[in-house]
């Protein structure tokens, strides 16, 4: 067990650190967009770029099994696209998606974790190197764990959601407390000893979120709030109260049943549109909008929340290891896809991705609410945006940058027809959303 003394003098110092940063914070005043480092331009994709864009996303929607999508396409050099497809659900009467419509940022919640852990390093409140086991004195099994290897996936500690995924489906608004989820990630199999091998584990990012909250004092909405969403002016982004299951205004949320085989059963179709954010909470459970989105994704990859030491900390990547290719790399947080950085991930009837090339400025959002396909889908369809995004011509006074992606458009768009598991056509998304309601 930890020293709870030494744990004591270290939470006294934190807040004094905090204290010290938010005064200073205090004095810069207002908010940072991200993207203006890249200087955007103020204009629209033309009409060829702009219906390539709506006919990936549309693919995607029906591919995926859901009844609507958004995302969001912008390159500096050239301008930007956001576009919306079908219906918010599958009800009777459904509201067509708009692009102002918002959603589950699915894994992207992660990246919120990493940056408030990586402030409070600038603030001297904690280190990446700290034994997790100094903060969190309760929980058995911690031994050897550092901060940072939460964040980097590499704790060794299994991800709770595989083992618990039917349950959220089947279940979505029941309340899970952090010990519960902590708990089912404890008791499966270890990936591996700590710092051994790179394994996706929600559970590591949950215990990560309890150990800031035990150094400094504060919950995870407060941290968040100071270090992240007042900065980047996020006042879209939350994790909801896990009681509140009804979110309106956000894309539903939907996935396959599992049959007495094991198998994907595609004649049955869960609805975990009414769901309690406690599934993912600090992992997986925050909701937000485009425009918040890409102001996230763009910090995230570029590292302008965070000082200079933190930065090459955030984006000190490695292999992700297997047959993954070089070029997929995994840092403090978020994945590295050639130049993209981000995540693409998924929660119980949602999927999305985030993605921007800190060099050009490139950034993709899209999110689909049908989980089913998984991860893997909606990231296969950030790319094939990210494609057609990065061929954009520069208008008139602006340089095209080359934006070399590891992929291209056909590729990314076969992998996305090969990774759905319960299509549906096109028309009968469209049938869902006849007579919408009015308002």
């Amino acid at each position: 067990m930890a020293d709870r003394t030494g744990g004591r003098r270290r939470a006294a110092s934190a807040l004094a650190a905090i204290f010290v940063v938010l005064a200073l914070g205090a004095c810069t005043g207002g908010s940072v967009d991200p993207a203006s480092r890249f200087e955007p331009v103020d204009a629209a994709y033309s009409d060829e770029v702009a219906e390539q864009l709506d006919e990936v996303l549309e693919q995607a929607v029906a591919l995926s099994g859901s009844s609507g999508g958004v995302a969001g396409v912008w390159a500096p050099w050239a301008g930007g696209w956001t576009g919306a497809s079908g219906t918010v659900d599958f009800r009777e009467k459904s509201r067509p998606v708009t692009e102002e419509t918002g959603f589950r940022l699915t894994t992207v919640t992660s990246e919120i974790t990493c940056l408030i852990l990586l402030r409070l390093v600038d603030a001297g409140a904690v280190a990446l190197d700290d034994p997790v086991a100094e903060y969190v004195d309760r929980v058995p099994g911690l031994e050897g764990i550092t901060l940072e290897q939460l964040c980097r996936h590499t704790s060794g500690l299994a991800d709770y959601y595989p083992g618990l995924e039917a349950h959220f489906v089947t279940n979505p608004e029941r309340i899970w407390s952090p010990n519960e989820l902590i708990a089912g990630g404890l008791a499966t199999k270890p990936t591996g000893e700590p710092g051994e091998v790179w394994s996706y584990s929600r559970t590591g990012v949950l215990l990560l979120a309890r150990a800031l909250e035990e150094a400094t004092g504060r919950d995870w909405d407060q941290l968040a709030e100071e270090y992240v969403f007042e900065p980047l002016g996020l006042d879209d982004t939350e994790i909801p109260p896990p009681g509140d299951s009804s979110h309106q205004g956000l894309l539903g949320a939907y996935a396959a049943g599992t049959g007495g085989d094991g198998k994907t059963d595609c004649a049955v179709i869960h609805d975990d549109t009414s769901q309690s954010s406690s599934i993912g909470a600090a992992a997986a459970g925050a909701t937000s909008d485009l425009d918040d989105a890409r102001r996230l994704s763009e910090a995230f990859a570029t590292g302008v929340l965070v000082g200079e030491r933190s930065a090459r900390e955030l984006w000190t990547t490695e292999h992700l290891g297997g047959d993954a290719p070089v070029w997929e790399q995994f840092g403090l947080g978020g994945a590295e896809y050639g130049p993209m950085r981000g995540t693409a991930g998924e929660s119980a009837g949602s999927l999305t991705a985030a993605f921007t090339d800190p060099e050009t400025g490139l950034t993709v959002v899209v999110a689909l609410n049908n989980s089913t396909s998984g991860a893997a889908f909606v990231r296969e369809t950030a790319f094939a945006l990210a494609s057609i995004g990065s061929k954009t011509k520069a208008i008139e006074g602006r340089e095209q940058p080359l934006v070399e992606l590891p992929w291209s458009l056909e590729q990314a768009t076969t992998k996305m027809q090969e990774i759905a598991v319960c299509p549906i056509e096109p028309e009968a998304a469209e049938a869902a959303g006849e007579e919408p309601a009015e308002g």
